[in-house]
């Protein structure tokens, strides 16, 4: 974020420019072709108290383009202006070559913890669509041709508490999500669920979110069509949905991997979410999947508690 008299510091109304956030949390994406460095930033700070950070607190929330070689920046994006309920943007983004509207486009994609999944063009920055992936949401109809979200009445956080959903912890979070260049699907853990925020002072950390005990989440592994946004399949994970945090793994013959919220971990088929087998790891999963080749032959690995699970696919 910008220091005071830096450029997009104007976006910053108050005191809060001094504390403000933006931390990065994980590790970037890198276009070698291009030379260029993706990296997403997360939330601003206080993140439910805004009395003192008005303006949409750049660069908060958003994802960066930056030159390897100079560290300039080449363009950036904000996913969520002004967020008021801690959706940091700092879930993994994928670099995709596919045919977008018909022409042939390097993509960046996102599913974004405010419920959107987003498509942006990854050379110039330009915005191309953003479609909600989760059925709860109540504080955006959608986002406009500049990139912009309309917002919703009823969304602005006070001391007494609102209804917000998606939920503190997000639509998604940090988990992998993954792009399968043969069905064109994207897969998704997504996440059913509302929170009630509350405005706290800065002595408090400006933070608060808590559960609705009225309406339970729900997670779902979703695979979506990046063109419509629309669920082309998805999968209930029965269980608390807190206790997963299981990446998804597409590959090129054809199979999608998850670890599954009841502790299994599983096989579908990439194109219709059928389930071809289940093992059981009676895990609470935090380790995403990931596939290598030995001596010409495929393998499935992931972290089940203290051991490594691997399969060969045969």
């Amino acid at each position: 974020m910008p220091r005071p008299g830096e450029p997009g510091s104007e976006t910053w109304k108050g005191t809060a420019i001094g504390i403000g956030g933006g931390a990065t949390w994980l590790t970037g994406s890198y276009d070698a072709q291009t030379g260029t460095l993706y990296w997403t930033v997360g939330n601003p700070f206080p993140a439910t108290d805004a009395a003192e950070r008005g303006g949409e607190n750049l660069y908060t929330n958003c994802v960066i383009a930056l030159d390897v070689k100079t560290g300039m920046l080449k363009w950036y994006y904000q996913f969520t202006p002004h967020d008021l309920h801690d959706w940091d943007a700092t879930e993994p983004v994928l670099l995709v070559d596919a045919d977008y509207g018909g022409h042939p486009r390097k993509l960046l994609l996102q599913a974004n913890r405010n419920g959107f999944m987003f498509v942006l063009d990854r050379i110039t920055g330009e915005f191309l669509t953003a479609k909600p992936f989760v059925r709860k949401m109540n504080w955006a109809s959608g986002y406009g041709a500049d990139g912009k979200p309309h917002l919703l009445p009823g969304n602005d956080v006070t001391p007494a508490g609102v209804k917000g959903c998606p939920s503190v912890r997000g639509a998604t979070n940090w988990y992998a999500t993954s792009f399968s260049p043969e069905t064109k699907l994207f897969y998704v853990m997504a996440v059913e669920d509302c929170s009630i925020y509350r405005q706290t002072s800065k002595e408090s950390q400006g933070y608060e979110g808590v559960r609705d005990p009225n309406d339970p989440g729900l997670k779902y592994l979703r695979a979506l069509d990046i063109q419509t946004g629309k669920t082309v399949w998805e999968i209930p994970q029965e269980g608390p949905q807190e206790a997963n945090y299981s990446g998804v793994l597409s590959t090129a013959g054809g199979l999608v991997f998850y670890g599954e919220t009841g502790g299994g971990f599983a096989a579908v088929d990439a194109k219709n979410g059928k389930t071809l087998w289940t093992i059981h790891g009676n895990q609470a999963w935090r380790g995403c999947p990931m596939t290598y080749v030995l001596n010409g032959r495929q393998y499935i690995a992931v972290a089940s508690g203290s051991n490594i699970l691997t399969f060969a696919l045969k």
